[in-house]
């Protein structure tokens, strides 16, 4: 029922893997393990499609959707490290026609840490192929923000990506799938692609995704209870609901069925918000090198310093988007210092694991403290309530026993 190699110490998180599949929650999934430096854990089962006839291989890759924004921050982090970009700066300093319309003032860490208020498309998602990269790139320059930037944090579900990714390309040249394969995925080997080529696409799994009408928003009574009888939490939680935020971050398409992640068109488009296409191993190793050291086999992804910049906390919320969570975020990573969907949130395990987390189930992240790189993606799209169970349970059982 699953394959691959783990160390003994870790027998319990195979058993615990393998219970997934018994228990037939997942379809198909993977889960990878670094620990200073050597690949403990590389286990994978399962199936690539809903028929449950095409078996998850080792090199099976699959959608991570938001763990690329993981990815996408690496990029941008050693950028900074290059001397190329600079946090601080106005984003209008290398993109200057993003400098209007209420935006002119917004810096790179604003895009970074959520806090940009252009969370959304005030128009609609643009129609068309995704592949169109200066369709949306334009409609986000022209657009004003939901708010004044760097005013409040607001979750860029699917803007993020064109957001950061026309930075990477103003100080580069580059995309921001370009630039991460010659800088890091190729040097490092890591299986990892921000637009797939479409010779990989035979060995991608299918995305199974829920129905939208089947996700519903939580707690929508809480609107009509009146402020001085909630706490600062629900208050905020409230405030989330009414305004809306949640549903222009999470816009979606009507012509767009729930399985166009499965499409030609999504997995060749580079989104790098959404769309990353990877292994658990390929994860693992990225978050591996970076909590050990940042470098390996004499080549450096990043300075140590730079890292812990940008896993230092430059935002903390109430987010407007998420429900008003105080979930923390540095310069592109999220932070698992409260409540976080990396990890496992109950109880806290880390302060110092930065990484993300995606809508599908897929989990990666990396801990400097333990020199540990984890990575966990999946093909079964499950309910909000449950969406990390299996990344959470099998994260608690890793450090129970490297703790």
């Amino acid at each position: 029922m699953i394959n691959g190699t783990c160390d003994p110490r870790f027998k319990k998180v195979q058993d615990a893997f393998l219970k997934t599949f018994k228990t037939e929650f997942e379809t198909g999934a993977a889960l990878a393990v670094e620990l200073d430096g050597e690949l403990v854990i590389n286990l994978w089962g399962g199936y690539q499609d809903a028929s449950r006839t095409k078996a998850w291989q080792e090199d099976t890759l699959v959608n991570v959707f938001s763990v690329t924004k993981g990815v996408t921050a690496t990029c941008i982090s050693r950028l900074i490290d290059q001397g190329k970009l600079d946090p601080s700066m106005k984003v209008a300093h290398y993109w200057p026609e993003y400098g209007c319309n209420g935006k002119e003032d917004t810096k790179v860490s604003d895009l970074l840490c959520h806090r940009a208020a252009m969370f959304g498309f005030k128009d609609g998602i643009p129609e068309g192929s995704f592949q169109d990269w200066k369709k949306f790139v334009h409609r986000l320059e022209v657009q004003a923000p939901y708010s004044k930037p760097g005013s409040s944090q607001g979750y860029h579900a699917l803007t993020f990506g064109w957001l950061t990714g026309e930075l990477v390309r103003r100080v580069d040249g580059r995309s921001v799938g370009q630039y991460f394969k010659d800088e890091i995925a190729s040097p490092f080997g890591i299986d990892f692609h921000i637009g797939l080529p479409i010779i990989d696409h035979g060995r991608c799994a299918d995305m199974i995704m829920m129905e939208r009408n089947k996700i519903k928003l939580p707690g929508e009574f809480i609107k009509y209870i009146p402020n001085f009888v909630l706490s600062t939490a629900l208050k905020n939680f409230k405030a989330a609901l009414i305004s809306g935020d949640f549903h222009e971050a999470f816009q979606s398409r009507e012509e767009d069925a729930v399985n166009y992640v499965n499409s030609v068109d999504w997995r060749l488009a580079e989104i790098p918000s959404a769309n990353g296409h990877g292994s658990a191993k390929s994860l693992a190793r990225l978050f591996g090198i970076l909590s050990n050291g940042c470098s390996r086999d004499g080549i450096s992804i990043m300075s140590k310093d730079v890292l812990q910049n940008a896993i230092t906390p430059y935002s903390s919320g109430p987010d407007s988007v998420l429900f008003g969570a105080p979930i923390k975020f540095g310069l592109g990573y999220e932070l698992a210092q409260g409540i976080s969907t990396i990890g496992d949130m109950s109880p806290h395990l880390s302060d110092r694991m930065f990484g993300h987390a995606g809508v599908g189930g897929a989990v990666a992240f990396g801990d400097p403290d333990k020199s540990l790189g984890y990575g966990f993606v999946c093909n079964q799209q499950h309910h909000p309530k449950v969406l990390y169970q299996s990344s959470n349970e099998l994260t608690k059982e890793i450090y129970s026993i490297i703790s």
